[in-house]
């Protein structure tokens, strides 16, 4: 692992390897930001000493907005400068920044001392559902056992375009959604909160380019247009969804709330981790053909915690459970057409690996509410509650390098009346 001047506790996913970028606030201060260990530093004050001047940046008003749609538009080549450059400050025996105290003073700043905003202002936002075992899993409970999986699963990245203005950053709070719901199917529809709240866990990345409505993005170039990824908490309320949903897909029980973690891991610290993609079998037709390692090996977790209780670890997954990767998901999204532009969001649907403790929802894991999960307090959970707590967490490690997310989080509120 490399070694900073700056401390980075052990454990901690933010190390030198790492280099995320997101956007803090402080005071009266919004800038971007990256993060190494506990400390947050402020690019806006590097960039005011000249420390990007040499990175033949067009525009370096790129590090004084409060998103990084502008940034991340700069390209993968010219971000990937930017993150070695500062890899390069924060390295021990690299006394440019470490040396200048003044400049320390303003940029450095505690983590717990800012607040995180979000990482940028997402246009359009797709919801994949790439994970075999997730998909095979709702069709043996929802339609025939033997044939779990639909027609099309395994011929294309199956999605939906979900509603960009109901994503938040990490720490909001979320209201149980209200809906009509149908739990009696020889009765009429009832209206009022929604009984199966459930969390989703999932990946999403973000794009850092635009296409012309009409082009295509092969699938061999589609990373060239994803600067990073975040974790990502799809909540869903799935007794409005099973009322809903036929024949257009979810709507309001997909729309009152999702959750991404506050900092943005590119795919740069995230090229140790590549593994073998899932062998595809019938074979993908040819604009979904890729070879090689387009999977990551990604630890992710998810924490249950009841209000004035403590929590319990009920799920543990892996990114390497998807099967349609993350270039064949942007390739299917364009393959029409359909063009795509900066900050735009991709989320990989509800991740479940083959165990039962790696379902990633609560409808899984619960088995649709056959199998209550025992909280330490004695509660028992079907789905979750008022005012529990739902943590996700990812991280990577691999020869003593370690890349992590940081924490997703979310409490779950009463409905509003």
């Amino acid at each position: 692992m490399k070694k900073s001047w700056i401390e980075i506790p052990g454990g901690s996913d933010f190390t030198l390897e790492n280099i995320p970028f997101g956007i803090i606030r402080y005071g009266d201060q919004v800038a971007p930001a990256t993060r190494i260990g506990d400390t947050v530093a402020d690019l806006s004050v590097l960039a005011d000493f000249g420390f990007f001047d040499d990175l033949d940046i067009p525009d370096l008003s790129v590090f004084y907005q409060p998103v990084l749609n502008d940034l991340i538009a700069l390209g993968r080549q010219k971000t990937s400068q930017v993150r070695q450059r500062l890899q390069e400050l924060f390295a021990d025996n690299c006394a440019l920044l470490k040396n200048q105290e003044d400049v320390c003073r303003m940029s450095l700043h505690p983590a717990n001392a800012v607040q995180n905003l979000k990482p940028v202002s997402v246009g359009d936002y797709t919801d994949f559902y790439s994970s075999i075992d997730h998909a095979t899993n709702v069709g043996k409970m929802f339609r025939d056992p033997s044939n779990a999986l639909l027609p099309n699963w395994k011929h294309l990245p199956v999605g939906y375009h979900g509603r960009s203005s109901s994503i938040v950053i990490s720490g909001t709070s979320i209201h149980r959604p209200k809906g009509q719901t149908r739990p009696d199917d020889n009765q009429p529809p009832v209206f009022g909160p929604s009984r199966q709240l459930d969390f989703e866990l999932e990946m999403a990345f973000i794009t850092c380019g635009e296409t012309a409505l009409g082009e295509s993005i092969p699938v061999e170039k589609a990373e060239d247009y994803i600067f990073g990824l975040v974790l990502f908490n799809d909540l869903s309320a799935r007794d409005i969804q099973k009322w809903e949903y036929v024949p257009l897909g979810p709507f309001l029980s997909k729309s009152f709330g999702s959750v991404i973690s506050p900092w943005i891991i590119t795919l740069d610290a995230l090229e140790p981790f590549r593994i073998e993609s899932p062998l595809q079998e019938p074979e993908p037709l040819p604009y979904l053909r890729h070879n090689g390692r387009n999977h990551f090996d990604l630890k992710l977790e998810v924490y249950l915690i009841p209000e004035h209780s403590e929590g319990k670890l009920i799920c543990n997954s892996n990114l390497r459970h998807l099967y349609w990767s993350m270039a064949q998901q942007l390739a299917h999204q364009t393959v029409a057409g359909c063009n795509i532009r900066t900050g735009d969001l991709f989320a990989s649907g509800t991740i479940s690996g083959p165990e039962p403790d790696s379902f990633g929802s609560m409808l899984e894991l619960c088995w649709k509410g056959t199998r209550p999960i025992i909280m330490p307090d004695g509660s028992r959970r079907t789905f979750v509650n008022d005012n529990d707590t739902i943590i996700m967490k990812a991280y990577a490690e691999k020869d003593g390098i370690r890349v992590g997310f940081g924490d997703c989080t979310t409490t779950i509120l009463p409905a509003k009346v």
